[in-house]
C-alpha cells in the first residue's frame, strides 16, 4: 500500500510530486460518471473517502473511487468504443471568461477530443498526474500557484514528458524568458487566442495521436 502524506500540500512541493493517489471533486465526477455534486454528496454521506487541503480543495481518494465504480461498475461505467482515438486535452485558465470561449470553440468544432478546465495551476497540479492529458493549455497569470510555478513543477514529473504544451498568455515573451522560460517542445502565443490556429493544431495532434498509437 502507498504511504500517504500528511498533507497534500507537502505532497505538491516534495521532489517525487506525483498526484496518482488522490485527485479533486471535478476528476472524480468525469471518473465516476456523474456529477459534481452528486460527488460532493457521496463524500458527505462518507461512501467515497476525502479531505480537504489547507486550502480548502477536496482531494479524493483514487482507491475509494476505484471501490466504489467496482461496486456501481453496470451502472457508472460507459465504455468508449475507441479511447485510442480520442485526444485528451486539459485547459487551465482562470478566467471564467476566456474558458467559456475555450468550451464554446471546443463544442462548435465537434472533434474527437475530452476536453476538461481547470480554473487554476494548483486545481491542475492536482489531478494532472491522474489524468495524463495529451495537451496541456495553459494561461500563465494566475492567482496563487502560476503557470511558470505549475510548469516548472511539472518537468520533475517523468509520466508526463509525452504531454504537448500550448501556453496561451498575455505576457510578453521577454517577460517569460525573464522569469525562467517554458519547458523545452512548448509553444507560446500571446493572447487574444487565435482559435482558428487553435483549431489546425489540435487537428494535427488528434492525426498524430492516432499514428503513434
Amino acid at each position: 500500500m502507498p504511504r500517504e502524506p500528511q498533507t497534500f500540500e507537502s505532497a505538491i512541493t516534495a521532489n517525487d510530486f506525483s498526484s496518482d493517489d488522490y485527485c479533486g471533486t471535478t476528476y472524480a465526477a468525469k471518473l465516476l460518471g456523474l456529477s459534481v455534486a452528486t460527488v460532493q454528496s457521496l463524500v458527505e454521506k462518507g461512501e467515497i473517502e476525502a479531505w480537504k487541503t489547507l486550502g480548502g480543495h477536496r482531494r479524493l481518494s483514487l482507491r475509494a473511487i476505484n471501490a466504489y465504480l467496482q461496486k456501481n461498475s453496470p451502472q457508472l461505467a460507459p465504455a468508449d468504443p475507441d479511447p485510442r482515438s480520442r485526444l485528451s486535452v486539459l485547459v487551465v485558465e482562470d478566467d471564467e471568461d476566456a474558458r467559456e470561449l475555450y468550451k464554446a470553440h471546443f463544442e462548435e468544432w465537434d472533434m474527437a477530443v475530452d476536453c476538461s478546465f481547470m480554473p487554476s495551476a494548483l486545481e491542475a497540479l492536482m489531478d494532472i498526474a491522474t489524468m495524463r492529458p495529451d495537451l496541456l493549455i495553459t494561461d500563465l497569470n494566475m492567482p496563487g500557484v502560476d503557470g511558470m510555478e505549475m510548469l516548472r513543477a511539472l518537468k520533475r514529473n517523468q509520466q508526463l514528458v509525452a504531454m504537448q504544451i500550448l501556453v496561451i498568455s498575455g505576457l510578453p515573451r521577454q517577460a517569460v524568458a525573464e522569469r525562467g522560460g517554458l519547458p523545452p517542445n512548448s509553444h507560446y502565443l500571446e493572447k487574444p487566442i487565435h482559435f482558428e490556429w487553435l483549431h489546425g493544431y489540435v487537428t494535427a495532434l488528434l492525426v498524430a495521436n492516432r499514428k503513434w498509437r
